[in-house]
């Protein structure tokens, strides 16, 4: 029997075909100083009252570990036809090549929600598309062939919009790199 070195989801990582968020291990790395500056400064202050028991130490770190499955970012994964993202519980993916609808929720905090056409959903920060061309790239492919094939029966509008963003986005950036902004 052979060995198991990676978990699923790194083992997705390693193909070329399959793009991953780039940005993940710098969020998890941020979360990770969050729920540790929570909790140390928790323990000073209580160490400071000259309170801290073993007891509330217990407590605190339970307190941080709160924080961190709070702040833990989920992990974006895409491949030909798929996307899936990873959070502290389970794996949602869905087919993009056969996606029913693409809707927006929520203002400041947006989401998308896709779905496919065999009952598969799954929610996503947009922000992860505009901070990754490969995965968005990879969703759009999908996204036209769920249109060309029919199935794709709300949310056209709502990807136009967002590649419309993105696209501003980089001209702008593009723009004020080269100084003409």
């Amino acid at each position: 029997m052979g060995r198991r070195t990676a978990p699923a989801a790194a083992a997705h990582a390693g193909r070329p075909d399959t793009a991953v968020d780039r940005h993940w291990r710098a969020d998890l790395l941020r979360a990770l100083q969050y729920s540790l500056a929570f909790v140390g400064l928790l323990m000073v202050l209580d160490w400071g009252e000259g309170s801290l028991t073993l007891p509330r130490a217990v407590l605190w770190a339970g307190l941080g570990t709160g924080v961190l499955a709070v702040f833990l970012p989920s992990r974006v994964a895409a491949g030909d036809g798929w996307l899936a993202v990873h959070n502290l519980v389970r794996e949602r993916r869905v087919r993009t090549d056969a996606l029913v609808s693409v809707r927006q929720y929520g203002g400041i905090a947006a989401h998308l929600v896709l779905r496919d056409t065999h009952g598969k959903w799954l929610e996503l920060d947009p922000r992860v598309l505009e901070a990754n061309p490969l995965i968005r790239h990879l969703l759009d492919a999908g996204a036209r062939r769920s249109l060309a094939s029919g199935t794709l029966l709300h949310g056209t509008q709502v990807l136009q919009e967002l590649t419309d963003r993105i696209d501003r986005q980089e001209a702008r950036a593009v723009l004020t790199a080269s100084g003409l902004l």
